[in-house]
């Protein structure tokens, strides 16, 4: 069970995770709003943020965390406690991905003042919208692929 489940956040996380990276980095190239950089940026983080890491290796820390959550959400969906309730319809699923993944909606604050790299202002209204559209969007991608794996 342990070892299906941690496979379902494998999967699931990683699939999510290049869905939000491929659509903030369409807004940056899109619009040059810099979204997709906020979203990789570590440069903050004491020892790592030292270094010069290639786009590819801070995408590889975002599908890291987003893999994690990925497991999180399979532990949820297929605890005995959400199984006792019976939300077994597909809406309980989107719900629940939805609470997990909302506080990283309001990660765009800390991350965007703790940021030495540009990234967008804290006020840039704009940029936060779109930060919410992709985390809403990966919210629905846990779930979406979450339901198509159990099938």
């Amino acid at each position: 069970m342990i070892g299906k489940t941690f496979r379902c956040g494998l999967l699931i996380g990683f699939i999510s995770g290049i869905v939000l990276a491929v659509f903030l980095k369409s807004v940056e190239i899109i619009f040059s709003i810099k979204v997709y950089t906020l979203l990789l940026n570590v440069d903050f983080i004491p020892i790592i943020g030292s270094i010069k890491w290639s786009e590819l290796v801070e995408l590889t820390f975002h599908l890291f965390i987003s893999i994690l959550i990925g497991i999180i959400y399979c532990l949820i969906v297929t605890g005995s406690r959400f199984a006792r309730f019976k939300w077994k319809k597909r809406i309980s699923y989107y719900f629940v991905a939805l609470l997990l993944t909302f506080p990283t909606i309001f990660l765009y604050f800390p991350l965007t003042i703790l940021a030495y790299k540009e990234t967008p202002e804290i006020n840039d209204w704009v940029a936060f919208s779109w930060w919410t559209i992709g985390h809403i969007l990966y919210s629905l991608s846990l779930s979406y692929f979450y339901i198509r794996y159990k099938k």
